[in-house]
Order: structure tokens, then C-alpha cells, then sequence
């Protein structure tokens, strides 16, 4: 994703007004600049990204909400749908008064981790300033890029709550996501995404991206973000009351089903949106996301198959998030051959995670957050850097120091490396920042409500209604 740099012609007037004398030079730059068109964003792309931000709308609320909500039980189902929908407007809020800024400007001292204040309470953002795409000289609104952006900051907190859904405290929930978006969040969007757009492309950059790890759509940033922070809440807030012993069945694979449709829509914006044109690569993002879920939902119902016996509709749906959730860093990268590769892989490693690997280890993860957006999200990140290859049918890498911004790739050792190292930051992170966060608001409001009312439902005992009545 680009940052934002005033262009150089900006900068030079700027200068001027301030009465510094420049060189001769740097006015006759000035005045060829000057001479140029000023980039105008195109209403196509504008228009393909104002619609995106609505389809990630859609894969919180309603979408995410009944998903989970139908993974749970029933006395439980609106506890869900209210913790989703909250969590998502406090993100709204957060972002506009400072998330962007810390998560899209330069940090100065501190730019490699975070941010800064520049553009607090959306300072100096008018509905004529633009950011750059991907493209020299193609720009968007800048209020556009805003609203896409937050979009994201708003689902990725909201994930983590699956992992320990039906025992936590609302007051907690809400607590510890505005703290896990400020502290977590928005430090890794900085980290993989701030650099300086391709008319900047040599400017300090986050950390992650200086790496040269690649991560179209959030793999890193959402994803494993999400699934470890989910994995220590899974610790920390401990396990349900009769885990292993009472049924916990889901009590509406109906609902969970409409909530995986809604998130498989709603992730054509998630995906191509962040192409931030309306182009080629945007349908590339778009195709990818059709073959790599269902590739993922068939390998997960063969797996299930062969060692159940019988393939089941939560198994198919599960196959459709890890999927989903396996392209999203390789959505602009990989080829769609590649992308089928990567969803027939991603289901038999996360099947494994969750019917095994969350038995031996003994953590109650509700919704598999670990399992399915944790592993998903690390297998996509690294073999992301395998599929862009062109050699393998993906687009490479576009090398901004040309004059023709060719297409690049160092080799798999190189990119895996680098891969790594975006996996590896971004893990430690999450983990230890969720864990000292948890902490916090244990000691604060507490994380866990009494055994009663986890028994009588958090639909009850937290909200006072009930999302049924007999």
C-alpha cells in the first residue's frame, strides 16, 4: 500500500514560499514540472474502490458476525453479533482520529515501527488531496484510500474474538481491541505497507517492506496478525466451562454458511481492491480469489473424507476461509494455476492444525482463528514468495528503479527470506504485544465473566437479550 509523499514539485514551491533560495537547476525542474499535468484521479479506479470498501463492510457486518455466531451455541449467538459490530465502530472511530496517521505517514526516528501525527483527526485531507496507486502518476482520493484502509483495521480485531467466544467479558472485548489496534495493528500496517510510492520508491520505508517481503492484501498484516493474537487469547482467557466434556456443537451451520458467503464476497474487495486501480492485476486479485477458495474447499472435504469417513458443510466452509485466507498475500502476485496449487495445499495443513494440533496442545480456539487465519495466513505469506515467480505463472515484482518499472525476481531462496523475516516480525509482535495486552485488561476489567453466567449464555447475562425466543 503507497504512503504518502508531497511530490517533488509540492515540496519545491513549498520551499519558495518559505523564501529559501534553491539552485538554478531545481527551478528549471520546477518549472518543467510545472508544465506537467497534475495527475487527476480516474473515476473508474475511484469508483471500483469506493465499492470495495463497501464489500469489506459487508464481511464484518453481517458477514463475520454469522459466521461466528453460528459456530457457537445458541445461548451465545447474539453475544457474537454484538461483539463483531462494536468492535468494528470503535475501529471506524480510531482510524479516523489517528490510525491512518500512524499507520500511512512517516514516523520520522521511529518510521521503521510506526507512523506519525500529521495527518491526526484527518489534518490537512480535503476532498481534492490525493495518494498515489501503484502506477506513476495514477493517483485516488485521498479520503478514498482512507475509507479502504479502514475497512481493514475494522475486521482484523473483530477476527480475534472467535477464538474465545462464549467465555469473555464484553467490557474486555472491547477494552482490549482498541488497545490490540493501537498497539498491534497499526504498528504491522506500518511495518509491511508505509513506503514511499513509486515517485518516492528510495524513501525510508516500514520495516517489513524494507525487507522486500510482499503482502498484496493483508496476509501478514490481517491474518497472522489476527490468528496469533487469537491463539494467546485462546491461553490467557482459558477454556470454556465443560470444553471436552458438554456438547458445544455449532448451533446453525445454515447461519455460518450465509456468513461465509458474505465474507467470500465481501473478500473480491478485500483482494482486488487493494490492486487500488481498476485494471489487469485487479481481475488477476479477483480470479485468484474464485480458484483458491474452491480449490481449498474441495481439498478440505477430500481430507475430511478420507480420514471421517464423510465430508461435512462446516468442513467445506472451513476449506473456503483457509483458502480465502491463503491467497490474500499472493492475490496480485501468484498466477490462478498457482493460486489452485496454493488452496489445494493450505486445507490438509489446517486440518491438521485443527483436528490434531489444537487436541495435543489442549487450547479451546472456538472458531479455529489460530488454526485457520494463523497457519493459513503464514503458508499464504511464505509460498507467496514461491508463486510470484514468473516462471511459475506469477506477475514478479515490480522493480521501481527502472525506467519501465520492469518486473522483477531475485529467486525462491532470496524471496522466501524475506518472506520469512515479514512472517517472523510480525509473530513475535503480535504474540508478545496480545499477550502484555491481555494482561492489562485482565487486571483492569477482567477477562473472563463467572461460571454462571457462562453457563446461562452471554446473550443474557452480558446483553440482557436473547437472539432467539421459543
Amino acid at each position: 500500500m503507497p504512503g504518502l509523499r508531497l511530490s517533488p514539485t509540492v515540496a519545491r514551491l513549498s520551499a519558495a514560499a518559505a523564501g529559501l533560495v534553491l539552485p538554478a537547476a531545481a527551478w528549471a525542474q520546477d518549472a518543467a514540472a510545472a508544465a506537467a499535468p497534475v495527475p487527476v484521479p480516474d473515476k473508474g479506479d475511484t469508483t471500483w474502490m469506493l465499492i470495495s470498501s463497501v464489500l469489506v463492510l459487508l464481511m464484518i457486518v453481517p458477514g463475520l458476525g454469522l459466521f461466528y455466531g453460528g459456530l457457537v451455541r445458541a445461548k451465545n449467538m447474539l453475544s457474537v453479533l454484538m461483539q463483531v459490530t462494536m468492535i468494528a465502530a470503535i475501529a471506524i472511530i480510531v482510524w479516523v482520529a489517528f490510525g491512518y496517521s500512524l499507520a500511512f505517514t512517516a514516523g520520522g526516528g521511529a518510521n521503521s515501527f510506526i507512523g506519525g501525527f500529521s495527518k491526526a483527526f484527518l489534518a490537512g485531507v480535503t476532498p481534492a488531496s490525493t495518494v498515489e496507486t501503484f502506477s506513476k502518476g495514477v493517483v485516488i482520493p485521498e479520503l478514498t484510500f482512507i475509507i479502504f484502509q479502514m475497512t481493514f483495521a475494522a475486521i482484523t480485531p473483530a477476527l480475534i474474538i472467535g477464538a474465545f467466544a462464549e467465555r469473555i467479558k464484553f467490557s474486555a472485548v472491547l477494552l482490549f481491541s482498541t488497545l490490540w489496534l493501537i498497539l498491534v495493528y497499526l504498528p504491522v500496517a506500518h511495518m509491511v505497507w508505509f513506503w514511499g510510492g513509486p515517485s518516492a520508491y528510495s524513501d525510508p520505508a516500514g520495516l517489513i517492506y524494507s525487507f522486500g517481503a510482499i503482502d498484496f492484501a493483508g496476509g501478514t498484516v490481517v491474518h497472522i496478525n489476527a490468528g496469533v493474537a487469537g491463539l494467546v487469547g485462546a491461553y490467557m482467557v482459558g477454556k470454556r466451562v465443560g470444553y471436552g466434556r458438554d456438547m458445544m456443537a455449532p448451533h446453525s451451520l445454515t447461519l455460518t454458511l450465509v456468513g461465509a458467503g458474505l465474507l467470500w464476497v465481501g473478500w473480491f474487495g478485500f483482494n482486488a481492491g487493494s490492486n487500488l486501480e481498476s485494471n489487469g492485476y485487479a481481475a488477476l486479485a479477483m480470479i485468484n480469489t474464485f480458484v483458491a477458495t474452491a480449490a481449498a474447499m474441495i481439498s478440505w472435504s477430500v481430507v475430511e473424507a478420507i480420514a471421517r469417513g464423510k465430508a461435512s458443510l462446516l468442513g467445506a466452509v472451513s476449506g473456503a476461509v483457509a483458502g480465502l485466507v491463503v491467497i490474500t498475500p499472493a492475490a496480485g502476485f501468484a498466477g490462478p494455476m498457482g493460486a489452485i496449487v496454493m488452496g489445494l495445499i493450505v486445507s490438509p495443513v489446517c486440518y491438521f492444525f485443527v483436528s490434531t494440533v489444537k487436541n495435543r496442545f489442549g487450547y479451546d480456539d472456538t472458531a479455529d482463528v489460530f488454526g485457520v487465519h494463523g497457519i493459513g495466513g503464514i503458508l499464504g505469506a511464505l509460498l507467496t514468495g514461491v508463486f510470484v515467480n514468473p516462471a511459475l505463472g506469477g506477475a514478479g515484482i515490480v522493480d521501481y528503479s527502472t525506467a519501465d518499472f520492469a518486473a522483477t525476481y531475485l529467486g525462491t531462496g532470496t524471496q522466501l527470506l524475506a518472506q520469512a523475516k515479514g512472517v517472523l516480525v510480525t509473530v513475535l509482535w503480535s504474540g508478545i504485544g496480545s499477550a502484555i495486552l491481555y494482561k492489562i485488561v485482565d487486571l483492569v476489567v477482567g477477562l473472563r465473566v463467572s461460571t454462571e453466567s457462562e453457563r446461562e449464555g452471554l446473550d443474557l447475562s452480558s446483553h440482557g437479550e436473547a437472539a432467539y425466543h421459543s
